[in-house]
């Protein structure tokens, strides 16, 4: 079934009086003013939307600038703290080098005395020997 051009001519003249009919009974200009008071209540809003999103994004850009500056505090102390480390672990390595050495004397006084005990007791063996050989 398809319409007519009357038929939609038709239409198009009381669809006015329809749509008015459905809001209430209220004459079509009474709608009509209706409906732009609702339009501009609805741009207000959206308007007062935008206002608060732009607060907001202020806010987070605020928030992201501070966040940033403390990344850079953490980050400044870090590295303080790592120098730090760094130091210390010169120093613990200059002690070991000084117990290294101090431990490298050691030894070779140790040396010097194992050869003077070893040859100590070849002599006295020597001696007990030839000792033994003429008694």
């Amino acid at each position: 079934m398809s319409l007519t051009d009357e038929d939609i001519a038709f239409i198009k003249a009381h669809m006015g009086d329809w749509l008015a009919e459905q809001s209430l009974g209220r004459p079509p200009a009474v709608y009509e003013i209706e409906l732009r008071e609702r339009m501009v209540r609805v741009e207000e809003e959206l308007k007062h939307q935008r206002e608060l999103m732009r607060e907001g994004f202020a806010q987070m850009d605020k928030r992201f600038t501070l966040a940033e500056k403390r990344h850079e505090e953490l980050r400044r102390d870090m590295l303080a703290r790592f120098e730090q480390v760094d130091k210390r672990f010169e120093q613990v390595d200059k002690r070991f080098e000084q117990v290294d050495s101090r431990f490298d004397e050691m030894l070779r006084r140790h040396d010097r005395h194992f050869l003077w005990l070893i040859g100590f007791i070849t002599t006295v063996g020597g001696l007990v020997i030839a000792a033994g050989k003429f008694l």
